[in-house]
């Protein structure tokens, strides 16, 4: 486990429960690298990389080992000229495919409500104008 994940579960009490969930699955492309190894079982770093529309290297290397050492993936290391490093989910892992599953079907939702308040008109004399916020404002 994670130094970070470990410290929020020791130190958080159980009314923060969905606040662990956000700090194991929170990341740059984890929800995906859940998804796309529950679809298809294994998957090589290439592989992985080329399916999330190209993270950099250094990005995606950084969320699996995360996720690794937060137990929700295992990593095989063939050794082999050149090397060859299998990702699949454990079953910690499997159990979060539900969730993930959830997560993504809410931000659909989500996105879409956003989208088709973006494309409403603003309503006439309605009064009613949102300043944008600068920095330095409070």
């Amino acid at each position: 486990m994670r130094e970070k994940t470990e410290r929020i579960v020791r130190e958080w009490g159980d009314a923060c429960d969905a606040e662990v969930s956000i700090a194991v699955l929170g990341g740059a492309w984890k929800p995906s690298i859940l998804s796309l190894l529950g679809e298809h079982d294994v998957l090589r770093f290439g592989e992985l990389r080329r399916l999330l529309l190209e993270p950099t290297p250094r990005v995606l290397t950084r969320q699996l080992r995360e996720l690794e050492d937060d137990g929700l993936i295992t990593r095989e290391v063939y050794r082999q000229v050149p090397p060859k490093v299998e990702y699949r989910l454990s079953d910690l892992g499997r159990g979060a495919g539900p969730l993930v599953d959830s997560l993504t079907r809410w931000g659909g939702e989500y996105a879409a409500h956003q989208r088709r308040m973006l494309a409403e008109p603003a309503s006439v004399g309605s009064g009613e104008r949102r300043e944008p916020i600068s920095a330095g404002r409070g």
